[in-house]
């Protein structure tokens, strides 16, 4: 079961998707992190996403395990 999405706001873009999980808690480190993504447990835009250096930006939606980040600028 997905829970529904969340905002995640973002002070900068792009931002790439291995840094956007660290700071958005999903990952503790970024070898985890580079771990996830390359075994095919992260998802981007609904679509199994496996470069760890993707550029992310608002609008984007991640989704790892049963939790979806929607990509938001800060201040808008």
């Amino acid at each position: 079961m997905t829970h529904a999405p969340e905002p995640f706001v973002l002070d900068r873009t792009p931002i790439e998707l291995a840094q956007l999980l660290k700071l958005a808690g999903l990952a503790e480190s970024g070898g985890e992190a580079k771990h996830l993504i390359q075994a095919g447990l992260v998802r981007v835009n609904d679509a199994v996403e496996t470069r760890r250096g993707k550029k992310l930006l608002p609008g984007d939606r991640v989704t790892f395990r049963h939790r979806t980040l929607v990509l938001q600028r800060a201040g808008g």
